[in-house]
């Protein structure tokens, strides 16, 4: 059962998404000083559009890099099961919308190199906070890297 941080949590990043949505991208980039974008997907079952907000790294130009972390919990977010589903994605970064392809990774050296740059994205208590994700959950968190 989730405490009184972790609950407060997903409410500020329940409002952060929606004035991110609502405002068309022109509030909601940065949640602080992390960079964030939406993904829109297909769910796998409704089809209809899903939108999440996500902290994200760039691994070069048009490869936006973000975590299935679900913030350490035992089951990975509903957006990795529909990317699973269908790979094409929209990414929003700001007011832009691009069209994406999703890969996801879960080892190899792609993967350790992406795991560096998200971790150095956003920092926690010394580390990066995907690393403390992971010392939360036995499954291995994938990573996707969204090609626009």
């Amino acid at each position: 059962m989730p405490g009184l941080t972790e609950s407060f949590e997903r409410v500020a990043l329940g409002v952060h998404q929606w004035v991110y949505e609502k405002s068309h991208g022109r509030i909601g980039h940065k949640i602080g000083k992390l960079p964030t974008l939406l993904l829109r997907t297909t769910g796998a079952r409704t089809g209809q559009t899903r939108v999440a907000a996500l902290v994200y790294g760039l691994d070069g130009d048009g490869r936006y890099v973000v975590v299935a972390s679900n913030g350490g919990s035992d089951r990975a977010p509903g957006w990795l099961h529909n990317l699973r589903a269908d790979a094409h994605a929209e990414v929003q970064v700001g007011r832009a919308r691009k069209p994406a392809t999703a890969e996801i990774l879960t080892d190899g050296a792609d993967y350790d190199r992406c795991w560096r740059i998200v971790n150095e994205v956003n920092p926690y208590k010394g580390g990066g906070r995907y690393d403390h994700y992971q010392t939360l959950t036995k499954r291995r968190i994938p990573l996707v890297v969204l090609v626009t």
